[in-house]
């Protein structure tokens, strides 16, 4: 299957905005490859390191919210 990794990195930020916690650490658990992008697009801090969590930046903290928010919310 030929996938969208614009479509996967959006639902990875949405779903890592599910774990938030200390105002922008998430946990990490999220393919190496797409954390990598998410790094690349300025959503993350350096997800290479040896802590189990990330930091969200301040871009990717409402990147995250907004997205998590459209994917997951209940609509009326």
């Amino acid at each position: 299957m030929d996938y969208n990794a614009e479509k996967i990195d959006e639902a990875a930020l949405a779903l890592l905005y599910l774990t938030l916690h200390d105002t922008r650490m998430v946990w990490k658990g999220m393919d190496w490859e797409v954390t990598g992008r998410l790094f690349a697009k300025g959503l993350i801090w350096e997800p290479v390191n040896k802590h189990k969590q990330m930091t969200l930046t301040g871009e990717g903290l409402l990147a995250a919210e907004a997205t998590s928010r459209r994917l997951f919310s209940r609509q009326p």
